[in-house]
């Protein structure tokens, strides 16, 4: 291979351009090999980190892809914070006191672990700079079959997550307007319903747009919410003049179960992991970025679920901002930043299924008519989500479910088996028990949190309809 000069590929002419961007991954990789040996010299130096990020950006550019790998390591830093904080710092408390001080070790493993599983996907996507997300990982491993399987949990964790922000989002507008109340004559609602109803319909509209500068917006304006509730409640700890007195068990083995799906919603994030790999100038320091987000994200959970717990003991609520004094400024900064926060996510969680969708759709199709039938699927699946969240309105079960079902896999189960898979012939052992012991762990946690947060389901479901039916047999 002969050396060639930068400003020599500058002037080559733009069919032979366009023919060596076709050409094979390892061409365009030894392109960029820069030793400045001779042909016939054998270049023994290791460029494997160099090379990584050099065929990173060269699979982008092969797959037509034209995000810029500019961020830096602070930037991938504060991108992975931004997604990993959410709805768990709500109920990290909550859980946290339901299963006892110990189960804090439970909390920090499983941000350990899932640290862990994070490094194994930027592994997958050094082991084929062709994949571009998740499912494109889970087709490498596993081929369509296992593409399609990785899709299917990737869109009931964001339909999901969507009831349990929603739910959220009742919740909190009930406790900011509990003393006003609205009456419509044909409707047979709580004010809180109402309130529900008129919100998500202010949201619609977000369910339309394509302009990722927008879309982007609402993304930080999620993160600023997320981080000034765990600043109230810090303020509220800290000058609020509540006790932090409480006691807090030791341990709650039965409650294991329920709360595990809490603990594992509140890392999750894989889904998109590997856009943020994409995005970094230099993918090699990938692992560190996860290392220090998930220590960040880890340190602020326990820290908050402490804070929570001690504060207001076996009262505490499943989300913290309903236990909050309501008579504080700090309480009704927190509860309007938890209602701002799902009006924030709807447009962010339904675009890669929006971008699904327009991939499907005739390439003669104009954009007006893509934008027309990807919006109003979106509005159909928002309204949809918002009846489900008013008809089983039970946030820590919600949750619960949605990170055993769902998130377990996609954070623990999935990246081991993908990694497993995919280096078969040179992993490790120590890697492949380690792998293997997740897999089966993981799948362990998953099924009894998920029967645990289906049973309570089931039996709120219940119990809500027999205080009802018996309320309207008093009234007769």
């Amino acid at each position: 291979m002969r050396l060639l000069k930068f400003n020599q590929k500058l002037t080559r002419p733009e069919s032979e351009l366009h023919d060596m961007a076709m050409q094979p991954q390892e061409s365009i990789v030894e392109f960029d090999h820069s030793c400045g040996l001779e042909e016939s010299q054998v270049c023994t130096c290791d460029h494997s980190l160099k090379n990584s990020a050099r065929s990173v950006k060269s699979a982008q550019t092969s797959n037509g892809d034209i995000h810029k790998a500019d961020s830096t390591f602070f930037q991938a830093v504060i991108n992975m914070v931004g997604m990993l904080v959410g709805l768990g710092q709500l109920s990290t408390p909550y859980a946290l006191e339901s299963g006892g001080w110990a189960s804090a070790f439970l909390l920090i493993a499983l941000g350990a672990i899932c640290a862990y599983t994070a490094h194994l996907l930027g592994r997958c996507l050094h082991k084929n700079p062709k994949s571009r997300n998740f499912a494109d990982i889970a087709g490498h491993a596993f081929g369509q079959k296992g593409k399609i399987i990785a899709i299917t949990f990737i869109y009931l964790e964001i339909f999901m997550a969507l009831v349990s922000y929603t739910i959220s989002l009742h919740d909190n507008l009930f406790t900011v307007f509990s003393k006003t109340h609205f009456n419509f004559p044909l409707m047979h609602m709580s004010t809180s319903q109402t309130l529900t109803i008129i919100a998500v319909l202010i949201a619609i509209p977000s369910m339309w747009l394509r302009d990722l500068s927008s879309i982007s917006f609402l993304s930080s304006v999620g993160v600023l919410m997320s981080c000034l509730i765990f600043g109230m409640v810090a303020c509220t700890a800290l000058f609020g003049r509540v006790e932090a007195d409480q006691y807090i068990p030791v341990l709650r083995l039965q409650k294991i179960p329920a709360i595990s799906g809490l603990y594992a919603f509140s890392f999750g994030g894989h889904i998109v992991f590997p856009e943020l790999y994409k995005g970094m100038k230099d993918p090699t320091k990938f692992t560190k970025v996860c290392v220090v987000s998930f220590a960040v994200a880890t340190s602020l959970y326990t820290s908050i679920a402490f804070m929570g717990a001690k504060m207001f003991g076996p009262t505490l609520s499943s989300q913290i901002t309903l236990s909050m004094p309501q008579h504080l400024l700090f309480t009704k900064i927190a509860l309007w930043a938890t209602v701002v926060t799902p009006m924030t996510k709807y447009a962010l969680e339904f675009a890669p299924i929006a971008m699904q969708l327009e991939r499907h759709l005739p390439h003669s199709m104009n954009s007006k008519t893509r934008l027309i039938i990807t919006g109003t699927i979106g509005s159909i699946i928002l309204i949809f989500i918002l009846g489900l969240a008013l008809s089983v309105p039970f946030f820590e079960h919600v949750l619960g479910l949605t990170g055993s079902l769902v998130s377990i896999s996609i954070c623990i189960v999935f990246p081991c088996t993908f990694y497993t898979k995919i280096t078969w012939d040179h992993i490790s052992k120590p890697a492949l028990t380690l792998n293997i012991f997740l897999v089966l762990s993981g799948c362990l946690i998953g099924v009894f949190g998920t029967y645990s947060s289906s049973k309570a389901i089931i039996n709120s479901f219940i119990s809500v309809h027999s205080l009802q039916a018996h309320t309207t047999e008093l009234t007769r």
